[in-house]
């Protein structure tokens, strides 16, 4: 499929210093609204505490900001391909700060803490903002590894994780005012140093029928399952990993928020990973080998191994599988979507990347609370990874931009 991009000429040195300021500048914005979209899940264990909840309480806590910034990426995504990641970046990140300031007087209500989850949902939405932009600004041989560059964004979680409970420890609403300071700046900046590829196609047509055509392509939702298992696989256990170490290996919740940000850390090195391989050899070849080698770890896992060594290499390596698949996925995105709709399919698909993680944490609770395990999670976990690899195989890589 020939694009406005891939009919350009080869960009010249001016072009290529925009493609990587916005690349850089795109990628602080999306670590730092998904360190403050992951707010609630390190200090999760506090609030159990605090306000006397049970597992599926906490789950669902910790689980509502993951479905409401997944599906306000559609929109979201949508909006970027008619107004720009000029304009967008900046309002949304401006706007993530509201909830996460309002954190301070819900901590003693769980139907306040629900509610602001709710709207802290908006700190997930940029991933749909930066994807159409860094897409715009790279040619198709390079997509590959900006986008997982871009990707690792998502180490805001990592960093929420691990430095959320320790700054807390200095004032328990030190966290929220550090990170709505650091997106205060971050808006100011965005506005300034982000800009629009200058030959951008702006879609004259409505929101509804944009999202229709994307909707209409199959492809969109055959991504849209794939990035649900692995990217999905990434935000449930960014989520729920610090709940199911403090309870199932009995860790503190600083022990459990480090080794959970450990995991977040390999996603987030091995997601430019799995660009960097799609642009070698086909991206849905890379998709089947990361999913298998999650799905392995996955089986594992479910025996619960002793932390050290079994469980600790497991988890790694299922992190690294993971991160590697959301990468290779976007890649997949990237070569067979039309530029003018990059925005509007990456909004659907990423919506279901994030679904993809706000069910497995309400079903680990669940499953723990009525079992008192959370082996039926990790085998469930193996059996779509395993599902997503068998299709990778068998059907995405004849993929065709016309199929």
């Amino acid at each position: 499929m020939d694009t406005a991009a891939e009919q350009a000429p080869a960009p010249n040195r001016e072009q290529q210093a925009a493609a990587y300021r916005n690349l850089i500048v795109a990628t602080v914005g999306f670590t730092l609204t998904f360190w403050a979209w992951n707010l609630i899940a390190p200090m999760s264990g506090d609030y159990k505490e605090r306000l006397g909840l049970g597992s599926f309480q906490q789950s669902f806590l910790v689980a509502v900001p993951v479905l409401v910034g997944s599906l306000g990426r559609i929109p979201v995504g949508a909006l970027t391909d008619r107004f720009g990641a000029r304009a967008m970046f900046p309002a949304v990140s401006a706007l993530t700060v509201v909830p996460v300031l309002l954190l301070i007087p819900a901590k003693d209500s769980y139907g306040a803490m629900l509610a602001v989850g709710f709207l802290l949902g908006l700190g997930g939405t940029t991933f749909a903002i930066g994807i159409p932009l860094v897409n715009s600004w790279f040619p198709p041989a390079k997509r590959g590894l900006a986008l997982g560059v871009f990707g690792m964004g998502m180490g805001g979680v990592a960093l929420s994780g691990y430095f959320t409970p320790r700054i807390a420890k200095h004032g328990e609403n030190l966290p929220f005012l550090i990170v709505a300071g650091a997106l205060v700046v971050y808006s100011l900046l965005a506005a300034v140093l982000i800009t629009d590829r200058p030959d951008r196609r702006v879609p004259t047509d409505t929101l509804a029928h944009r999202l229709g055509q994307a909707g209409r392509l199959r492809v969109t939702w055959e991504l849209s399952a794939l990035y649900a298992i692995g990217f999905g696989g990434i935000v449930a256990f960014g989520v729920y990993l610090p709940t199911y170490l403090k309870t199932w290996y009995e860790m503190s919740p600083t022990e459990a928020g480090t080794k959970a940000a450990g995991f977040a850390l390999v996603t987030v090195l091995f997601r430019p990973f799995g660009g960097w391989l799609s642009d070698r050899i086909h991206p849905a070849l890379v998709t089947a080998g990361a999913l298998l080698a999650a799905a392995l770890m996955a089986i594992v896992q479910a025996f619960d191994p002793g932390l050290y060594p079994v469980g600790t290499v497991a988890l790694l390596c299922m992190a690294a599988g993971l991160g590697t698949a959301s990468g290779s996925v976007f890649a997949l995105v990237s070569q067979v979507t039309p530029q003018a709709q990059v925005g509007s399919v990456t909004g659907i698909v990423g919506a279901m990347g994030g679904l993809g993680g706000f069910v497995p944490p309400l079903v680990m609770g669940a499953i723990h609370s009525a079992k008192g395990s959370y082996s039926i999670g990790f085998m469930l976990l193996s059996d779509l990874a395993l599902a997503g690899c068998v299709y990778a195989y068998g059907r995405m890589r004849t993929l065709r931009p016309s199929d």
